[in-house]
């Protein structure tokens, strides 16, 4: 949104994914506090099992095939992300001028692919410390009302290369002289 993004797609996850449900829902939530509805036609799901980059790749051709104009995709998690920027690529889309692409994540890779992935990175460390804190604290006999119901941990937005200003939204009239690959 701050590179100036508003049509936006979204790879969500698969149905069986716990993660599925809270990301889809946080990124409703922002999108309404925004006052950007997600497009419905912009949105597809990833399918089957398979926890490496093809279902990301598999997704983002249903979008390119719906011929509506995006800007950006925000993935699922990061192996998703990858897969939508082969996806982009082989369909002669050039990430970032064209679409821009964020992950979710920040796994090992996700600093080296080509071009570098912006990626929410989770504290992993800091979730790891306070679940084995709280259960600890459980097993040494901290009564139930003294045991946190949630813990907050917040992610961080980290930025790379796969990312810039929206110029205009793919798919889109081709400039002149440059030949429309679609």
């Amino acid at each position: 949104i701050g590179l100036g993004h508003r049509k936006i797609a979204f790879i969500k996850g698969q149905t069986f994914s716990s993660d599925t449900h809270a990301r889809w829902g946080a990124i409703r939530r922002v999108s309404a506090e925004l006052g950007m509805e997600p497009d419905p036609e912009l949105v597809v799901q990833l399918e089957g099992t398979d926890a490496g980059s093809e279902s990301g790749c598999i997704a983002t051709r249903k979008l390119l095939e719906r011929k509506r104009p995006f800007s950006a995709i925000f993935a699922f998690n990061d192996m998703s992300a990858m897969g939508a920027i082969a996806a982009l690529h082989e369909n002669g889309v050039h990430v970032p001028r064209d679409v821009s692409v964020v992950g979710f994540d920040d796994i090992p890779g996700a600093a080296t692919i080509h071009p570098s992935l912006t990626t929410v990175r989770q504290p992993l460390r800091q979730m790891g410390k306070a679940a084995a804190d709280t259960l600890l604290r459980a097993i040494q006999g901290a009564g139930k009302e003294s045991l946190p119901a949630s813990i907050m941990v917040l992610p961080e937005l980290i930025v790379r290369r796969s990312t810039s200003r929206a110029a205009a939204s793919f798919p889109s009239r081709p400039r002149q002289g440059v030949v429309d690959r679609r």
